[in-house]
């Protein structure tokens, strides 16, 4: 047997799996929730936008998860031994880049930065370089429009860039004791590496490309004149970055002597390239042309491939065309929404001050609903809009609510505010070119809740698939670990062998697909309104046209 290890960092928890490359079986598993901040996130009572993490917490994660994970696996399979692990694979968060010292240490794990959050890792969802990323936009729209064409014309507060320059307008002091920032995804490979040097990491296209304005076309990163157009001293942290950025096929590094003797594994395997968790979730979902991969968490992804051979079009408001990100040989499309079970999260634990166990009350509640039946059109937007607006100064909003109008009824209309996010998605893309011939998704979201999975099928007129792994984005790290290691030629080999989709399929209902499309215009008129694409004055029949479908559900029912 040969096996590899998937590390998945992902906003609250790390896991480790081990899987047997021969089969995708997995072998054992374990998670451990971060120990700093409130669940596992540094947070300000002042500032609802700022989210970091402790970097000390994803090396106590690497020793606790993966052992814990090789002690399961040879509980469970006899026949097997942590020797047979030939690598290790890493996905995590993005962008969350870290602010390290020349031997690539990260600065909140010296003794006077461990209490300042400038000094943590600047987690996905840190939303305070709001203004930094606007002047970012509207700088390269005006002297490298080439650099955000890729990315929906629009840089986003949740990228590198901003969040850096964010950190020198806020505390000069980190910033100047950073010697270099150094993505998660690409700090846990180096760590496992021994790699000391900022400068010596080998950096995923991944992030490189969606998140840091790093392209082939135009040698890297954006160059020292665009930077200094923003700050000086950023043009001047371009030195101390990186010239290249790598895709999957590529190994990261190889395990050192170290990290090998405090997980029991052998030295020298190699170690993938890091890939946004999703973007591994992605081939952990089996991705190729014509797949559109939706892993759905507290926000959602959605991730789609063209082969490098073919052209694509700029896609206006999505979050990146990266040639070589996800799928070597692939553009890597990316597009999605800031939040989905963090808005069921916000209505169960925080508006109706329940536990975790009120969100099966409530879809038991509302399953015999029919489709406009409660009135009700939200926004997906509680934590902004990822896309096709890309403006996280926009916030959610329910209307056509009555005195009659019961939590469940808004619990569901929450959901399908998800779905009619999820469509706008699919449309864009598809409207430009990108092939959609399947949707699959993945995520504890997709495997639990039937209700939301029908309602994503019945909102888009598509058929909606689930993977087969609970955990496909450990699952996707652990198949490049098994490329990197010579066990498979490459991805389709081995995703054709490690993974696989559930049996289940989700058919879109004709007549709920024909009231969902009717909502989901009212709902692109609510999109385009408040976004800030159409005057929002002409609103005026909104209201009286979800009443007008509520009571044609109602005499139906």
């Amino acid at each position: 047997m040969k096996a590899t290890i998937g590390l998945d960092y992902g906003t609250n928890s790390v896991r480790s799996l081990v899987v047997c490359c021969e089969t995708g079986n997995e072998l054992g598993t374990a998670t451990l929730e971060y120990p700093s901040g409130h669940q596992g996130v540094i947070i300000d009572a002042q500032d609802a936008n700022l989210a970091r993490q402790h970097p000390g917490d994803y090396l106590v994660g690497i020793e606790t998860t993966v052992i814990a994970a090789l002690q399961e696996a040879q509980a469970n399979h006899p026949e097997f031994s942590p020797e047979q692990v030939v690598g290790i694979g890493v996905d995590t968060t993005g962008s969350s880049p870290i602010p390290v010292d020349a031997e690539n240490r990260a600065l909140a794990m010296m003794p006077e930065w461990t209490d300042n959050p400038n000094a943590q890792c600047w987690l996905w969802k840190d939303h305070t370089s709001i203004s930094e990323a606007l002047t970012i936009t509207e700088t390269a729209r005006e002297h490298r429009p080439e650099y955000v064409a890729k990315c929906g014309n629009t840089y986003s507060s949740e990228w590198f860039w901003s969040k850096i320059w964010h950190c020198l307008n806020v505390d000069e002091a980190v910033f100047d004791a950073a010697y270099s920032w150094v993505e998660l995804a690409d700090w846990v490979p180096a760590q496992l590496a021994g790699i000391s040097d900022p400068v010596q990491i080998k950096r995923g296209v991944c992030m490189a490309g969606h998140k840091a304005l790093y392209a082939d076309d135009w040698k890297g990163l954006p160059d020292k004149e665009f930077l200094s157009m923003l700050n000086p001293k950023l043009a001047d942290l371009r030195d101390r970055l990186y010239e290249k950025a790598y895709d999957a096929s590529n190994s990261a590094g190889n395990l050192c002597t170290a990290w090998a003797e405090k997980l029991g594994l052998t030295a020298g395997i190699p170690l993938a390239i890091g890939e946004m968790d999703v973007h591994y979730g992605a081939i952990g979902c089996g991705i190729d042309e014509g797949t559109l991969v939706k892993v759905i968490g507290t926000s959602t992804c959605d991730c789609g491939v063209v082969h490098a051979d073919k052209e694509i079009a700029d896609i206006p408001g999505i979050c990146g065309i990266v040639k070589g990100a996800i799928l070597p040989g692939y553009y890597g499309v990316e597009a999605g929404q800031s939040a989905v079970g963090d808005i069921f999260k916000w209505w169960v634990e925080v508006v109706c001050k329940s536990d975790s166990s009120l969100h099966a009350k409530l879809e038991a509640e509302v399953a015999s609903m029919k489709p406009g039946e409660s009135g009700l059109l939200a926004l997906d937007w509680n934590n902004g809009n990822r896309t096709i607006l890309v403006d996280p100064l926009l916030t959610g909003l329910l209307m056509g609510q009555t005195l009659h109008t019961t939590r469940a009824e808004i619990h569901r209309a929450l959901v399908e505010a998800t779905a009619f996010g999820a469509r706008a998605i699919v449309e864009r893309i598809a409207e430009y070119g990108v092939p959609i011939n399947q949707i699959v998704c993945a995520g504890g979201i997709a495997e639990k809740s039937s209700l939301l999975m029908q309602i994503y099928a019945d909102v888009t007129g598509r058929e909606m698939r689930v993977a087969s792994s609970s955990q496909t984005c450990a699952l996707g790290a652990a198949v490049g670990a098994a490329v990197v290691a010579g066990i498979y030629p490459d991805y389709k080999s081995a995703t054709d062998v490690m993974t696989s989709l559930k049996d289940i399929v989700y058919k879109p209902n004709p007549e709920a697909h024909e009231v969902y499309t009717r909502l989901f215009k009212l709902y692109v008129q609510l999109q385009d309104a408040f976004g800030g694409v159409t005057d929002s004055a002409a609103l005026g029949n909104v209201m009286k046209d979800l009443l007008e479908i509520k009571n044609e559900a109602r005499k139906t029912g």
